[in-house]
């Protein structure tokens, strides 16, 4: 197999690597959990980079004892050779300088992910220690770095079949910089089947050494996209049996789209560029949208499924129900800004647009079954918008001339600074009275839900519109919902969620989460959104009370004061069961209370989107094997 453009001159060098460790946060995002899983992909993208050049057929991930990882794959092995600009090995070039590596200049890579080309640099800068082996023209290269430094040089370890080629590198990641160093197994199977999805052929594996069985999990998909679809698509039910599937090449940029409508009523797009996410979009996913609103409108009108005096099908409408991966390689990309979160190139739009809309039409026109049933989906789509849009005005708040709408149970705060005041959203009128008595009436509005709420997860905008208890909470925040949703408007800067610690309350946190991930998502990645952390019990001893807000906290208590029968033990079924002075002290006072902060992770939405189908769906069978998967997991949840 072939080298060629691919050398140590074809590393090219823009800056130094002193940055990184003094900034981390720049290169990958943050110090955090998801910052150490992001040194992980960093090191695959590497080498997912060598697949799309057609060079890797399979990468291998493995979490061993120590807490380290490997990362091994069979590409053509990082170039060994002097880089002339440096007189360094252009392997130490890729470890140790920041901006080097094949993806620029043109000469190593066509397209490529990665961190703009930072990544091999980011990893080492941010490791106790990293170990490099290079396979290639029959050698086996080594070097050892420490926080980025070379402590040993590039030396020759051994020989090798010259067929076998590729790169290993083992990684600690340094405990002075990141809060948590354990990897989640789980979360790096997440990313790692979505990068195999995105890459047909190529086969990823992960296995985790930790325990006292290794685990392990292989992804490889020949029908790359169009399986992401139906994997996306099985918690809920298909309305046709294929997937659309569209790819094509324009202006040198390589498109591949897949598509497939369900019966729910939420649009899940996925758009990636060079197998990176982009969870904002950006111009390709514009030329997404304009292709599938303008050819089913054609279609629809020519085929007469719309008379002539409706109006036509909006986008949304058409969208509904519908899974979609759309996937675009280009050899030059431009991102808004470092995380990549949007796409800016303009001939992405065009080349999306052209090519989608050919392959569309001339699928439409072959399947014309299939193309009534989308139709007509999203004719009732249109209808139900049309009674969302009428039902929303009532929502609306209205300016103080026009009197306030603001519902009538909300027992709002005083002060009008968003930044100072939080709404607590609270299960059951019972334990709304005790709230509204214990609150701090300055700062703590008190919104009591009657019972469950809709699920959104079954139901279209009118539906939604009409639920009063949605209705209560929608006016409350202050931000409209969907496509009207403005933070700005955001009149409480913490939403928390108050529920029973059982599993009626279980269930409507998940109600709750399920409606604001669905139509308020900007609350949960604006930081906004916190569950209440009710105790479990309350333990009195010679008239002093303890609070546990776990079995393990029980038992340090009942280990400090003894454990006989002059302690009286109260198990709260719910937060009814505590006078205002008690959910104060508890579950209430900012300075005791413990909150946890609802977050989502971006780079891995459609894992997420897959997870509340699973769960709040129609299908039944999805949902009991992720219970019966995920069982071990739950704590502190009466049965």
């Amino acid at each position: 197999m072939t080298n060629s453009g691919y050398e140590a001159d074809n590393i090219q060098i823009l800056e130094g690597l002193e940055a990184v460790r003094k900034r981390p946060g720049m290169y990958i995002g943050s110090t955090s959990v998801r910052g150490l899983h992001h040194l992980v992909y960093e090191i695959v993208d590497n080498a997912v980079d060598e697949a799309l050049a057609g060079f890797c057929s399979h990468i291998e991930v493995v979490l061993n004892p120590d807490g380290s990882v490997t990362i091994v794959d069979n590409g053509r092995g990082i170039p060994t050779g002097i880089n002339k600009k440096t007189g360094l090995p252009a392997v130490e070039v890729v470890f140790t300088v920041l901006h080097a590596g094949g993806k620029f200049g043109g000469g190593g890579y066509k397209v490529s992910g990665g961190l703009h080309g930072v990544g091999a640099s980011v990893v080492n800068a941010l490791s106790n220690w990293l170990v490099v082996n290079v396979y290639r023209n029959g050698k086996i290269h080594e070097q050892r770095y420490e926080r980025g430094k070379v402590i040993t040089k590039l030396t020759e370890i051994g020989d090798c079949d010259p067929e076998h080629t590729g790169t290993t590198v083992t990684f600690m990641p340094d405990d002075t910089i990141f809060e948590e160093t354990t990897f989640d197994y789980n979360t790096l199977k997440q990313r790692l089947r979505e990068m195999a999805f995105l890459t047909k052929n190529l086969r990823i594996s992960i296995t985790d050494n930790r325990g006292d069985e290794p685990i392990s999990d292989t992804f490889h998909y020949e029908g790359g996209i169009k399986e992401y679809v139906t994997y996306l698509n099985r918690s809920a039910t298909a309305l046709y049996e294929d997937v659309i599937y569209c790819e094509g090449m324009k202006d040198d940029i390589y498109v591949e789209v897949a598509i497939q409508h369900n019966d729910s009523y939420n649009e899940s797009v996925y758009s990636f560029v060079n197998n990176i996410t982009t969870p904002e979009g950006g111009t390709h996913l514009t030329g997404f949208r304009n292709a599938i609103t303008k050819t089913f409108n054609d279609y629809a009108r020519s085929n007469k499924l719309i008379k002539d005096n409706e109006s036509n099908l909006s986008g949304e409408d058409i969208r509904e129900g519908l899974t979609a991966i759309i996937s675009i390689k280009i050899s030059e990309p431009q991102f808004e800004g470092q995380t990549k979160q949007k796409l800016g190139n303009s001939e992405a739009r065009g080349a999306v647009e052209t090519i989608l809309g050919e392959n569309l039409t001339y699928f439409l026109e072959q399947n014309p079954a299939i193309a009534k049933i989308i139709i007509e989906k999203s004719v009732l789509a249109q209808r139900a918008r049309e009674a969302a849009r009428k039902a929303k005005e009532l929502t609306r708040r209205k300016t103080a001339l026009e009197g306030s709408t603001l519902p009538g149970k909300l027992a709002d705060c005083s002060d009008k600074d968003p930044e100072n005041c939080e709404i607590f959203i609270v299960e059951g009128d019972s334990a709304g009275g005790s709230a509204k008595t214990a609150r701090s009436r300055a700062t703590q509005a008190i919104l009591p839900l009657r019972g469950k709420i809709l699920n959104v997860e079954k139901a279209r905008l009118d539906k939604i519109y009409a639920n009063a208890e949605i209705k209560a909470m929608i006016t409350a925040f202050g931000t409209g919902i969907h496509d009207d949703f403005d933070i700005e408007k955001l009149r409480y800067h913490k939403i928390i969620l108050m529920t029973d610690a059982d599993v009626d309350g279980a269930h409507i946190s998940t109600l709750l989460l399920t409606f604001l991930y669905r139509f308020m998502p900007g609350l949960i990645k604006g930081g906004y959104v916190y569950l209440a952390n009710p105790p479990l019990y309350k333990v009195e001893r010679n008239k002093k009370v303890y609070y546990a807000y776990s079995d393990e906290q029980l038992n340090n208590i009942l280990s400090d004061i003894g454990r006989d029968g002059n302690n009286k033990i109260q198990r709260y079924k719910g937060l009814g069961e505590m006078d205002a002075e008690q959910l104060w002290e508890t579950t209430m006072d900012p300075e005791r209370r413990i909150l946890r902060k609802v977050t989502m992770d971006e780079e891995t939405s459609s894992e997420l989107d897959l997870t509340f189908t699973t769960l709040m769906g129609d299908k039944v069978e999805p949902r009991r094997e992720f219970i019966e998967a995920n069982a071990k997991f739950v704590k502190n949840l009466d049965i």
